[in-house]
C-alpha cells in the first residue's frame, strides 16, 4: 500500500474551506490514522467511482478531515497523493438503504488547489450541485421506493426465469456455475431486483435465442431451466435506513 506523507496544514485548510462554502454553516472534524485500517471506516462511505475514490482507498492517508452541513451533505478532504500543492474533496454517502441508490449517479469528488478561496469556489461550482442532486434523488427513492420486480421462486439445482410485462426476462438461481453462463448470454445482475435481467432492448426474437442458448449450455452442466409468467408484483414499501456509520472522533468548530 503506497504511503502518502501527511501535510501539516490539512486541518487549517479544512477550517478555511468550510468557512467559505455555501449554505448553512459547515462543521469540521479532523482525525489522524495510526494505520491504514483506521481510514476504512470513512473511506467505506465514499460516493465516488473515479480517481478520487481510487486515491482514498489505495493510499495510506495518515489523516483526514470531514466537513458536514446540518441538512445532510458530508465531504471528505485529504492530501492528494504525490501532489503537495493540492487536496482532494469527495462526497460521502447518506445513511440510506442500498435500494435508495438505485440508478443514482455517484457525485464523485474533485481535486482542488491548496488555496481555500479557490478551492471553495470549485467545490461550490463543480461538486456540490451534483452532490445535492444525488442526495435529493436518494431521499425521493427512500420515500417512494422504486417498485421491485417480484422474483420467480428459486428451485434447487435449477435456473428459474420469468418474462415481465415490460419485456425483460428475469432469472434467479442458487447454482454458482450458472451465473457465469447467464452473464455470457447478456443477463446482468440488478441488485435492486435481486435477480439477473435480460433487457427488453434485445427484442423478443433475440431474447428467445439467448434463453434457448443458455438453457442448452446449462443442461450440459446438469442445470435445468424453468420459464414462467412473472409473479404478481407486490406494493413497494419504504426501505429502512441502514445503520449510521461511526462518526469521526475529533474536535469540531
Amino acid at each position: 500500500m503506497p504511503f502518502n506523507p501527511p501535510r501539516s496544514d490539512l486541518a487549517v485548510f479544512t477550517h478555511a474551506l468550510a468557512a467559505r462554502l455555501p449554505g448553512d454553516p459547515w462543521s469540521t472534524a479532523y482525525a489522524r490514522h495510526g494505520e491504514y485500517s483506521d481510514q476504512i471506516r470513512t473511506t467505506a462511505e465514499l460516493w465516488d467511482i473515479g480517481a478520487v475514490g481510487y486515491a482514498a482507498t489505495n493510499f495510506v492517508l495518515n489523516h483526514e478531515a470531514v466537513l458536514a452541513r446540518a441538512d445532510g451533505p458530508r465531504l471528505l478532504v485529504f492530501d492528494r497523493p504525490r501532489y503537495r500543492s493540492q487536496f482532494m474533496v469527495v462526497a460521502l454517502q447518506p445513511d440510506a438503504h442500498h435500494d435508495a441508490f438505485h440508478l443514482v449517479a455517484e457525485p464523485n469528488g474533485i481535486t482542488v488547489p491548496a488555496d481555500p478561496a479557490r478551492a471553495a469556489a470549485q467545490v461550490a461550482r463543480r461538486l456540490l450541485p451534483r452532490y445535492e442532486a444525488a442526495l435529493r434523488q436518494v431521499r425521493h427513492n427512500t420515500a417512494r421506493p422504486v417498485p421491485r420486480r417480484p422474483a420467480p421462486p428459486v428451485i434447487s439445482g435449477n435456473v428459474s426465469m420469468a418474462w415481465y410485462p415490460d419485456g425483460a426476462v428475469g432469472a434467479v438461481t442458487g447454482v454458482g456455475d450458472a451465473t457465469g453462463l447467464l452473464y455470457s448470454h447478456g443477463f446482468q445482475y440488478h441488485p435492486c431486483d435481486r435477480m439477473f435481467l435480460l433487457p427488453a432492448s434485445y427484442g423478443d426474437r433475440e431474447q428467445l435465442a439467448r434463453v434457448q442458448a443458455v438453457s442448452q449450455q446449462l443442461a450440459r452442466i446438469g442445470v435445468g431451466v424453468t420459464v414462467r409468467p412473472a409473479p404478481t408484483s407486490p406494493m413497494p414499501v419504504a426501505r429502512p435506513a441502514r445503520p449510521p456509520a461511526p462518526a469521526v472522533a475529533s474536535p469540531s468548530r
